[in-house]
């Protein structure tokens, strides 16, 4: 036997482990260190859906009741009621006006901010803070801002307007029939519009400068380079503020509750299911609505992680 095959000494060498035993041995130390978070999401995530799951599609409507399979008949139930298409409206008006409101606003402090203009470490604190807050403080506040006393006994913003003489805006805010949900998005597009501004702000940064200089060398003005070399470049920036901020309207619940309490003219999905489960009492009802919700939700944010998916695929070939 040769001394290759013995090795030192005579004795026999030592076999190289398998490809596979090799690939277990690089991934297993990282699956033993995220195991824990991936046994808590399966339980306390999925888990969970799969019991709102079960409960929605029963006919558990009270808490000592025996659960029986009903198919969709919860979830068809709630459109013959009055109040679950008036909290649908709702969310659509709260939703329309927040995001549409934040991305407008996020992206004109973006685009000043981008300018460079004196004291922008300051500015761009000022506008984060609103971030630290939460919407049960900020529901406070706006609360007292947004009070909707007529006139002769207004307070916040209309006694503002009332004292500069400008009595033509007094309204009712919040508890107007119609766009009172229009009112109630403005706390919120305060207190995130902050955040869109960071998110255009890089997006804005992150631009090469030889694609702006190419375009005003080609001619463009100030405004063409903006509009046909960093606006298309902004797209995946506003895409994904869309999701965040999206979804986070679907589910609103703590401002509304902050600002108006229980009143079924601000009522949201979120707001109704809370008054389901925990004062009418009736689980199954509400977990048919958490599972509208769940489900606007993720017609919300699965196309976008499809595209995510893809574009990464894309860009690695």
């Amino acid at each position: 036997m040769s001394a290759r095959a013995t090795g030192r000494a005579g004795a026999p060498a030592r076999r190289r482990p398998s490809a596979g035993r090799a690939r277990v041995r690089a991934w297993l130390p990282g699956l033993l260190l995220v195991s824990p978070s991936i046994l808590l999401i399966a339980v306390f995530v999925y888990g969970m859906i799969g019991w709102n799951a079960r409960l929605a599609l029963s006919d558990k409507h009270s808490p000592i009741d025996d659960a029986s399979f009903v198919g969709l008949e919860n979830m068809a139930g709630l459109w013959q009621e009055a109040r679950w298409p008036g909290a649908v409206a709702n969310a659509a008006v709260f939703t329309a006006v927040f995001v549409g409101g934040a991305l407008v606003l996020g992206w004109l402090l973006g685009l000043l901010l981008e300018k460079g203009i004196a004291g922008e470490a300051v500015f761009r604190t000022l506008f984060l803070a609103p971030m630290a807050v939460s919407f049960i403080a900020t529901g406070v506040v706006w609360r007292w801002l947004m009070n909707p006393a007529p006139a002769e006994r207004a307070t916040g913003l209309n006694a503002l307007f009332v004292h500069l003489g400008l009595d033509f805006l007094v309204n009712e805010w919040w508890t107007a029939p119609n766009l009172g949900m229009a009112a109630m998005a403005l706390p919120a597009v305060w207190q995130l519009s902050g955040y869109i501004m960071a998110l255009y702000l890089a997006g804005f940064r992150g631009v090469p400068e030889e694609l702006r200089e190419a375009a005003r060398v080609d001619g463009c003005s100030e405004w063409g380079v903006y509009r046909h070399v960093v606006l298309p470049q902004l797209r995946p920036v506003t895409l994904t503020a869309v999701i965040i901020l999206g979804h986070m309207s679907l589910k609103v619940f703590d401002l509304v509750i902050a600002i108006a309490g229980q009143q079924i003219v601000a009522d949201v999905p979120a707001v109704y299911m809370w008054t389901t489960v925990f004062e009418v009492r009736d689980p199954a009802k509400g977990a048919a609505i958490a599972a509208y919700m769940l489900l606007a939700v993720a017609a919300l944010v699965l196309p976008y992680l499809v595209w995510t998916v893809r574009r990464e695929r894309s860009e690695g070939r």
